[in-house]
């Protein structure tokens, strides 16, 4: 199977790099071109070059408006693709959008498969992400999937088209809303005088207790290394999908709407290049109280 991955950030460059190592036969593309001599062979000009003898197009960029562009606007992808072919968008993309290009694309009798992925960079690595396929055309799943497989520790089927998508973000927004709220308590708590390793510790032995609880706190947020590799920009971006989302369906979700205005608050305070976890730094600076 001839494959194009395009997009080749944090998360892509990893995730093709071991489709490569597992043996696949991949050409990809980026916007970013001082990574062609590191691809070698496998390095293409363009989107439309990647994809012109491709068998699966795999797409892992920015957005939703980055994919469509490259799929159909200025990237030219589907131009070039052979009867047959298939995309896969395992970015973070707005699952309205995805269900508007799927349908051009099946205009264009293209099978077209949401898988965005959730791990972070290090899984992405070793072929252990977890993803979430929306897409009900079984025969390009079948197809796809020993790709999905190499990538994935868990491959998750979710429902139609675009509700890949729409899983990752709300996903996302609940580990964001969840990260803002221990953070308060934390807070909370030491300003009135409790240590907090002490009240971590009651949390992870009681009913507050969460996986973000367990993990993220002790390893990076106690310990101030705040360098858990996911920018706090990208989850912003998750949890607007979701407030999205929630808009489009005219939906009352007070903590969905706040943690949204929260993320987008913090990533002006703390630059889109701050670390996930140092949203407990922006709880912090925003304390007031005596």
């Amino acid at each position: 199977m001839n494959i194009a991955f395009i997009g080749l950030g944090a998360m892509g460059r990893p995730m093709a790099e071991w489709l490569m190592s597992e043996g696949f036969l991949l050409k990809v593309s980026d916007t970013n071109t001082a990574l062609a001599p590191i691809f070698g062979e496998a390095w293409a000009a363009s989107p439309a070059e990647a994809a012109q003898d491709a068998d699966l197009v795999i797409t892992m960029l920015p957005n939703g408006k980055v994919v469509r562009d490259v799929l159909v606007g200025s990237g030219g992808v589907v131009d070039v693709l052979k009867a047959g072919a298939i995309v896969v968008d395992t970015s973070s993309s707005e699952a309205v959008g995805t269900t508007e290009l799927g349908a051009e694309l099946a205009a264009r009798h293209i099978p077209f498969i949401d898988a965005p992925v959730s791990g972070g960079v290090v899984l992405a690595g070793q072929g252990k992400l977890a993803l979430m396929v929306g897409g009900t055309d079984e025969d390009a799943f079948e197809k796809a999937r020993p790709v999905l497989e190499a990538l994935s520790s868990r491959l998750l089927r979710v429902g139609t088209l675009g509700t890949g998508h729409a899983a990752k973000a709300i996903n996302n927004a609940i580990a964001a809303c969840i990260f803002a709220v221990t953070s308060e308590g934390l807070h909370l708590g030491t300003k009135f005088g409790l240590d907090a390793a002490t009240l971590l510790e009651v949390i992870n032995s009681s009913t507050g207790r969460s996986g973000v609880s367990e993990g993220l706190f002790p390893g990076q947020v106690l310990s101030e290394k705040y360098a858990l590799g996911f920018a706090l920009s990208l989850m912003a971006k998750d949890v607007s999908l979701a407030e999205s989302l929630r808009d489009g369906l005219s939906l009352n979700l007070p903590l969905i709407e706040k943690t949204h205005a929260q993320y987008q608050d913090a990533t002006t305070s703390l630059g889109a290049s701050a670390d996930f976890t140092e949203y407990h730094k922006f709880v912090g600076k925003h304390l007031g109280g005596e």
